[in-house]
C-alpha cells in the first residue's frame, strides 16, 4: 500500500506498493506511478505521465503529460522538464511531446530537457545542464547545451 501524505493532493488510484508521497504534492487523475517510489515535497504530476518502479523525483519537479520515466531513475531537485516545442499563452498542441527517461538514468538537480527528448540507459545528466537532444546509453552530459564529456558502466 503507498504511503500518502495528509497534506498531499493525490487523486489517482494507479499508484505501486511501497511508494511514498510527500506534503504539496499533486498527482493527476489517470497519472500511473509504480511500486517502491519516493515522491518528494513540492512536485507536480500530471494526468498522461507514466513512472515505474524505483524511481526517486526530488521537490521541485514538475511531470507534465507525454513524460515517461522507466525504473531506477534519479530525478534531482529542480529538473525542470517541458513537453511544448512552441509554448504560446492560450494555445494548445493537439498532442504534448514528452520526454522519456530510460531505465537507471540520472538528471541532476536544476537540468532542463527540452520537449521530445529521450535519455537513454544509466546516462548522466549534470546539474544545471540544458539537453537540447538526445542522450545516448550511459552516457554523462553537461553545460548548456548539454555535451557528452565521457560514458560510465552501469
Amino acid at each position: 500500500m503507498p504511503k500518502i501524505h495528509a497534506l498531499a493532493d493525490v487523486k489517482s488510484e494507479n499508484i505501486g506498493t511501497a511508494t511514498r508521497i510527500w506534503q504539496f504534492s499533486i498527482v493527476f487523475e489517470g497519472a500511473a506511478i509504480g511500486s517502491n517510489c519516493n515522491i518528494c515535497a513540492h512536485t507536480l504530476i500530471e494526468s498522461d505521465v507514466v513512472i515505474g518502479n524505483n524511481v526517486t523525483i526530488k521537490s521541485g519537479v514538475f511531470l507534465w503529460d507525454g513524460t515517461r520515466i522507466e525504473d531506477d531513475v534519479f530525478l534531482g531537485p529542480n529538473a525542470t522538464f517541458t513537453n511544448d516545442p512552441m509554448p504560446r499563452s492560450k494555445v494548445y498542441p493537439e498532442t504534448f511531446t514528452g520526454i522519456t527517461i530510460m531505465q537507471g538514468a540520472s538528471i541532476g538537480a536544476n537540468a532542463t530537457l527540452l520537449p521530445g527528448i529521450t535519455v537513454g540507459r544509466y546516462a548522466m545528466v549534470g546539474a544545471g545542464a540544458v539537453v537540447t537532444k538526445n542522450v545516448p546509453d550511459r552516457a554523462v552530459v553537461i553545460g548548456n547545451p548539454a555535451k557528452i564529456i565521457r560514458y560510465v558502466d552501469k
